[in-house]
């Protein structure tokens, strides 16, 4: 958005920004280089950012937290900037995303399992409710959980 069009009046500089929306400034450099973000520039060409960067970088930084690639993002960013004529291509690519992020979604979860019922299971041997013979393994089918065979 040209500088002119920026409704907001804070102008922030790229590290008071960085800081800010929680990345380093070669970071940010790098999200510019590959078109995920546009700063705007003062007459001199200085670098600044605005509330609406702030909100918009957090928004890229959800995206990127469901396991969305910087080639995704970048043709997210890409398809957003031609308007809703690509509405169509954009739920496409969200929902690959979203397909993705379940499994490893699923997977997080499994882990989060195990180690609960890993931590039960020393829990249990300390405190004598689970016999010193009784290998994880037998815990594990004894809790009959199904999610080591399942998946």
């Amino acid at each position: 958005m040209p500088v002119n069009e920026v409704e907001e009046t804070a102008k922030y500089r790229i590290s008071d920004f960085a800081k800010m929306v929680g990345l380093n400034s070669p970071t940010l450099r790098y999200y510019e280089k590959e078109g995920l973000i546009n700063p705007h520039r003062t007459d001199s060409g200085i670098r600044y950012y605005t509330d609406q960067d702030i909100r918009w970088v957090n928004f890229l930084l959800h995206l990127k937290s469901t396991g969305m690639s910087i080639e995704q993002l970048k043709r997210y960013v890409t398809l957003r900037a031609q308007g809703d004529s690509t509405i169509n291509q954009r739920i496409e690519l969200l929902e690959e995303v979203r397909r993705n992020f379940e499994v490893e979604y699923q997977r997080l979860q499994d882990g989060w399992t195990i180690l609960n019922d890993k931590l039960d299971w020393y829990k249990g041997k300390e405190g004598g409710h689970i016999e010193d013979s009784e290998s994880f393994s037998e815990y594990l089918q004894n809790l009959n959980h199904g999610y080591l065979e399942d998946r």
